[in-house]
């Protein structure tokens, strides 16, 4: 099958431009300044002695004409370096299946003092039906989806043919792998995949068919043998020359580990040098003084000089009167310029008060209408609501969170911040800062304070108000003291670990609340989001179901909503993926994945599997088929679960992951049954379902022999214990 890509060429002009080099550049003394058409300030450098440290060593390549610089740290080729903390250099394109292109390989920028622009690069994903995952070291940042469409000609990159994603801060490693969703789609479709500079992409994209190995992407730098803290006071003559940076330069941090130097204002070269007075007398056009006065250069600066009989004002000169004023007359002159100047400041500072105020006000009346807040009120005026809505103040809540200190803060999303916060009646709240308002975020934002005022709940996050008048909205929740159940999970306690009687609790106060939302609310609600760090755990370690900010609630008489694709990797319904139509059914495979998660303590995605199995859904799914269950089963639950106990979750789990939603258990048929093994203790046996999935069947799958063989011994495993065989190995995984 032919290779199709989208219409992409490399444009050399673009590159020679943009490797051109700048006024401020300028190596270290007697070391060389150039290679090729690409100027090497420092404090990079070609040559020991040369650069200011191993990560900004150059080497060039002289065997190519032009010569070709590269950096050794990161083995890349230079194109554009800028003393403001970036440089411009060609990034290998990752690539699957692609005939004369070596496989996809890992970028990594570790150990050096560079890392991905975040605000200058985008990850781009080409070829047709091309699902592309893409990982930083051990963990799934992202992935998207780029659909075949040949005859699609638009010029450019919304997921026909060609498909983009942001990327996290500071990322220094990416990977990615690419796959096919089609299942008629040929497995060796050549497909790839490239972190690419976005205005670079942007302006290259014309008609054409071309095969890339590289393309230019954005790095940041920064020094990191200190941080401006380190840097004395200036001196006198405006320089710290023994301190960071050169003389007559400032240090600023990026990060907190990462710093980067700029010549003061008035002064220009290389900051990591020493930077030179400018002479702003040679540029009249620019330090303008009138034509009277003379022009004098000083250090970061210039003076206006009057000739005689003339006094300055600012840049210009005005005459001296010859007038001399009696005695009497100055002193009247002067104490009534001192009584005006005094009502003056006076009023002037009353006005500034008045003014503030009404600005302060304007600016909050600003902020509640452009947060959505008439829109909000008039949604929750329609809406039936149960839960009392307060409307906090800024002063307030700043107040709460101590000016929303970074050691308040309990975790972060993408929608936004979460800081613990403290009421003045000393109550404990969770309050969630949102992200800098666009139309999508206000929609869910909205979305969210009307979906949670119309559910009352023990096992829902319970939203106790709002505040609108500040830059981004605020939300303030019931603080939840434990943290989310994916932490319990995957990083557990010690101290407290996550029982199976504990398990089988949050399962079933989960599904009593996804239930209550599917058939007891007002309006049917689909929450769309069900996963393990969604779930947060009260004081006594009662299950919370928070964030509603993707929920949508729907007619009664309605049995779907159709919808943009949304969702988390790992959890998202397949039959939602392919139809865009989003079902309770689609909530139900969540939850089951979920119910998987309590059952393995493994996460839904995890590049420690193999590729095939990288899913839990599927290493599950496939355990059960070859009667291995056991083996998968996290060790506390091997040890302090039931056998019939764990069958029953297990296959009502798969059941819940059925492909087929019509086949999957409703929520209240998983409460009756989840509350059914709860309390059989052992010696559970579930008789009823719907008629729109198949009954558990005991016989399929020898369960009790393979739970017979893995009892038979323990071995400990840290604060737990895993099963093993007769010769002491242990039969679960590492993973």
């Amino acid at each position: 099958m032919a290779v199709k890509l989208v219409p992409f060429i490399l444009l050399l002009p673009w590159l020679i431009k943009a490797s051109s080099p700048t006024s401020s550049s300028m190596a270290k003394p007697g070391c060389p300044d150039r290679c090729g058409n690409v100027t090497i300030p420092y404090p990079f450098g070609i040559g020991a002695g040369c650069y200011m440290d191993p990560g900004f060593e150059v080497f060039c390549n002289e065997s190519s004409l032009p010569h070709k610089p590269y950096i050794r740290s990161i083995n890349l080729e230079l194109l554009e370096v800028s003393l403001n903390g970036t440089v411009r250099v060609n990034n290998p394109v990752l690539s699957s299946n692609c005939q004369d292109k070596a496989p996809t390989a890992d970028v990594s920028l570790s150990g050096s003092p560079f890392w991905f622009s975040r605000a200058r690069n985008m990850f781009t994903a080409l070829g047709c039906d091309n699902l592309a995952l893409i990982y930083g070291q051990d963990m799934l940042i992202g992935g998207c989806l780029s659909i075949c469409n040949v005859t699609f000609k638009e010029r450019s990159c919304n997921g026909i043919n060609c498909c983009q994603i942001t990327i996290p801060p500071y990322l220094k490693f990416i990977n990615a792998t690419f796959r096919s969703i089609s299942a008629s789609q040929d497995h060796e479709e050549c497909r790839v995949g490239f972190m690419v500079d976005e205005e670079w992409f942007n302006s290259s994209l014309i008609d054409g068919y071309s095969v890339l190995d590289y393309v230019p992407v954005v790095l940041w730098w920064g020094m990191s043998n200190g941080t401006c803290r380190d840097s004395p006071q200036r001196n006198s003559t405006g320089g710290n020359s023994t301190g960071l940076c050169g003389t007559s330069a400032s240090c600023s941090n990026k990060t907190g580990i990462y710093y980067i130097c700029s010549c003061d204002e008035g002064y220009e070269g290389n900051p990591y040098l020493s930077c030179q007075d400018i002479n702003e007398c040679d540029d009249p056009q620019t330090y303008w003084c009138q034509s009277i006065s003379t022009c004098e250069n000083t250090a970061g600066s210039y003076n206006c000089t009057c000739p005689d009989g003339y006094f300055s004002v600012g840049k210009y000169c005005q005459p001296l009167g010859d007038h001399v004023y009696p005695k009497v007359t100055v002193i009247i002159i002067g104490i009534s310029s001192g009584l005006g100047l005094l009502f003056l400041i006076v009023g002037s500072w009353w006005l500034h008060k008045v003014l503030k105020r009404r600005k302060d006000f304007n600016r909050r009346q600003k902020f509640f209408r452009r947060n959505g807040g008439l829109l909000l009120e008039q949604q929750l005026s329609s809406s039936e609501s149960s839960v009392e809505k307060t409307m906090f103040t800024s002063k307030e809540l700043d107040k709460a969170t101590d000016h929303y200190n970074e050691n308040r803060i309990l975790g972060q999303g993408g929608q936004g911040t979460v800081y613990k916060g403290m009421l003045s009646d000393g109550k404990l709240v969770a309050i969630k800062k949102s992200k800098l308002v666009d139309d999508s975020k206000l929609e869910q934002f909205i979305n969210e304070v009307v979906i949670l005022s119309q559910i009352n709940h023990r096992n829902v996050v319970k939203l106790l108000g709002c505040c609108l008048e500040t830059e981004v909205p605020l939300l303030v929740y019931e603080f939840i003291p434990n943290g989310t159940l994916f932490q319990h999970l995957h990083d557990p306690n010690e101290e407290f670990p996550i029982t199976w009687e504990m398990r089988l609790r949050i399962a079933a106060e989960v599904a009593g609340a996804l239930s209550y939302l599917h058939s007891a609310a007002s309006m049917p609600i689909y929450h769309r989001d069900i996963k393990s760090s969604n779930i947060l755990l009260d004081i006594k370690y009662r299950a919370k179901v928070s964030d509603f900010g993707t929920s949508k609630s729907i007619a009664i008489d309605q049995t779907h909503v159709t919808t943009q694709v949304q969702g988390t990797f790992g959890y998202l319904d397949p039959e939602f993926f392919q139809s865009s139509q989003f079902t309770e059914k689609s909530d139900v495979y969540s939850f089951g994945v979920v119910l998987v998660e309590l059952l393995t303590g493994q996460k839904p995605i995890s590049s420690m599997r193999s590729v095939e199995e990288r899913s839990l859904v599927t290493y599950f799914l496939l355990s059960m088929e070859q009667n291995r269950l056991f083996e998968i089963l996290d060790a506390r639950v091997l040890k302090e679960g039931g056998k019939e106990e764990i069958i029953a979750v297990a296959k009502l789990a798969k059941r819940c992951l059925n492909l087929n939603g019509k086949k999957r258990p409703t929520m209240k048929a998983i409460v009756m049954e989840l509350e059914g093994i709860r309390a059989s203790h052992g010696t559970c046996s579930i008789t009823e379902h719907d008629d729109e999935y198949e009954e558990i069947d005991f016989s399929q799958g020898d369960y009790t022999a393979q739970w017979d063989v893995a009892s038979s011994s323990t071995v400990s495993l840290g604060n737990s214990s895993a099963p093993v065989t007769s010769d002491g190995q242990p039969l679960l995984s590492s993973s």
